[in-house]
C-alpha cells in the first residue's frame, strides 16, 4: 500500500491551516511515517502534481489522501479517516510481525494490582495504560479544560481512542465553539449525545425552562445528563473522566480507577479512569498552557467549572471553583449524578 498526502499550497506560498491541523494531528498520534509521499497542489499553478491529482480524483477540498493499492487507487477526504485508517494498518502491521492477533480488550482486570500499577505512573502513563488495554472500548467523557488535557494525552499516546460529550441543549454559545475548535485542532470524531426530545418536553412543559431554581437541579440533569451518559456508557467496556480530587467535597476520594457504581457497560464491570484524580487545579494549568492545549474562552472571563448556562457563572476572588456551579444549593449536593461514589 502506498499511502499519498496531498497538500495545498496557498498563493501566497503558505500551506493551508487544515493541512497545518492533519499534520499536527498525524504526528501526535505516531502515524506521520505512515505517510509515503507527500504532494503540493499549488493553487497559483493548476498544473502542479497535487492538483492534476485533484482534478483526477474529483477532489476540491485539501488535505486529501490517496490509498493505492497496487494501481486501485482510493481517496479519503477526511483526515480523521485517513488517520483510523492509517491507525488500523498500523495495528495490523504490528500484529504480523508479532505473529500473533490482537487481544480483544479484557473483560475483567485485577482492581487492587492495577491500582498498585497505576500509582507509580503520571496522568499521560495512566492514559496510554488505559488505551493500551481497552481501546476503542473506552470513551473520554469531554466538557472541560480537565477533559481536553486527557484528549492532548491521549492523541500523544499514539493509540485509538474515542470521545463523547453530553450536548444539554442548554451549553453556552462558548461551550460550543470549545468543542468544535477541539474536534477541528485533534481531528477527532466527538460522539455528540442529546436528551431523549420527549422527556425534555415532559420537563418542560410541566415545570417550565428554569425550576432548578426552586426545587434542585437533580431532576433537570437527570433527563439532560444522566440518561444519555446511561445511554452511552452501555456501549463501553471503560470510561475515563477529568475528575480531581480537590475539586469538591463529593470528590475527595477519587481513585485512578473504580468499578463504576452508577452505570454499567458491555462487560460484567465498567471501569472508570480518573487520570487527573491527583493534580491540582494549577497543575492541569501548567500543562494546558506548556502543551498550548486550546480551553473554552469563558475560563478568560472567570469561569472555572463550567457546565449549563443557566448553572454556571463566574466564580468571585477567594471562592473555590465549584462555587460557580449551582451557587444557590448546599455545596455537597453540586453534583449533577454522573459521578457516584460505591457505598460500603
Amino acid at each position: 500500500m502506498h499511502i499519498i498526502m496531498v497538500k495545498k499550497r496557498l498563493a501566497n506560498g503558505e500551506p493551508c491551516p487544515k493541512c497545518i491541523q492533519a499534520e499536527e494531528m498525524l504526528r501526535e498520534r505516531g502515524l506521520w511515517e505512515r505517510i509515503d509521499e507527500i504532494v503540493w497542489a499549488e493553487e497559483s499553478d493548476p498544473d502542479s502534481p497535487g492538483m492534476r491529482l485533484a482534478a483526477q480524483h474529483a477532489v476540491s477540498l485539501a488535505p486529501f489522501f490517496v490509498f493505492d493499492a497496487h494501481g486501485d487507487a482510493r481517496v479519503v477526504t477526511s483526515a480523521l479517516r485517513a488517520a483510523k485508517e492509517l491507525s488500523a494498518a498500523k495495528e495490523l502491521s504490528s500484529s504480523a510481525l508479532d505473529g500473533v492477533t490482537s487481544p480483544s480488550p479484557p473483560t475483567t482486570i485485577d482492581l487492587a494490582q492495577a491500582r498498585a500499577e497505576l500509582a507509580t505512573l503520571t496522568p499521560p502513563e495512566v492514559v496510554g495504560w488505559a488505551l493500551t488495554r481497552f481501546g476503542s472500548t473506552l470513551g473520554i467523557a469531554f466538557s472541560g479544560a480537565e477533559d481536553v488535557a486527557l484528549i492532548h494525552m491521549a492523541a500523544k499516546s499514539g493509540e485509538s481512542f474515542r470521545v463523547f460529550c453530553l450536548d444539554t441543549g442548554r451549553l453556552h454559545a462558548e461551550t460550543y465553539r470549545f468543542i468544535e475548535k477541539v474536534r477541528q485542532h485533534y481531528g477527532v470524531e466527538i460522539e455528540m449525545l442529546f436528551p431523549d426530545a420527549l422527556s425534555v418536553e415532559s420537563l418542560v412543559r410541566k415545570k417550565g425552562l428554569f425550576s432548578f431554581y426552586d426545587d434542585g437541579h437533580h431532576e433537570c440533569c437527570g433527563v439532560r445528563k444522566v440518561a444519555p451518559l446511561r445511554r452511552a456508557l452501555s456501549g463501553f467496556a471503560a470510561w475515563m473522566t477529568g475528575q480531581r480530587r480537590d475539586q469538591s467535597p463529593t470528590r475527595s476520594d477519587v481513585e485512578l480507577l473504580e468499578e463504576d457504581a452508577a452505570f454499567t457497560g458491555k462487560g460484567p464491570v465498567l471501569y472508570k479512569f480518573n487520570p487527573l484524580a491527583g493534580w491540582s487545579q494549577s497543575q492541569v494549568w501548567e500543562y494546558i498552557r506548556a502543551e498550548n492545549i486550546p480551553y473554552n474562552e469563558l475560563h478568560d472571563e472567570g469561569f472555572i467549572s463550567i457546565g449549563c448556562e443557566p448553572c454556571t457563572r463566574a466564580t468571585r476572588p477567594g471562592e473555590h471553583e465549584r462555587a460557580g456551579r449551582w451557587w444557590w444549593e448546599e455545596s455537597t449536593q453540586r453534583e449533577c449524578g454522573l459521578h457516584v461514589k460505591r457505598s460500603g
